[in-house]
């Protein structure tokens, strides 16, 4: 019997770190990194991204559809449950920490102690929405008709 592999799982192969390619994300505030490891996000299937954040950066409250398992890779990874912000509420997680976040869990994330790199494993596609549109960087810049403002 032949078994069907996941996409972008076919064949053996390594990512060194140093290959990953660090990107832009419309969703992340500025200045936050994604690099996607294995798999496609956007499309059904399994998926493997990595996350860099800058000291000091925030990811207000959102949630994801996906359940998500995140390995914290370096630096301390803060993160917080509900949907308000609230410093006092992060939990630090050191480099080899495991989280489980099922689907749909409100939370929020800050690189308190400095720049975070967090990997995530999940089953796409992936999804992000935030509790207030208004900390949605993907909407900055765009006028009240919904189109991008180009002053």
């Amino acid at each position: 019997m032949t078994r069907t592999h996941q996409p972008d799982e076919d064949r053996f192969r390594a990512i060194l770190p140093e290959d990953a390619a660090w990107k832009p994300f419309p969703a992340f505030p500025p200045g936050a990194r994604l690099a996607i490891m294995v798999g496609h996000p956007a499309e059904s299937g399994p998926y493997v991204v990595r996350v860099k954040v800058p000291g000091g950066t925030k990811l207000m409250p959102h949630r994801h559809p996906e359940d998500r398992i995140y390995t914290v890779m370096s630096g301390v990874f803060y993160i917080g449950l509900g949907e308000r912000f609230d410093g006092r509420k992060v939990q630090a997680f050191p480099p080899g920490s495991v989280l489980v976040l099922p689907g749909d869990t409100w939370h929020f994330h800050w690189a308190k102690s400095g720049e975070y790199v967090t990997q995530v494993s999940a089953i796409g596609p992936l999804g992000l929405e935030y509790r207030d549109h208004h900390d949605d960087p993907r909407l900055a810049g765009l006028t009240g008709n919904g189109h991008q403002d180009h002053r």
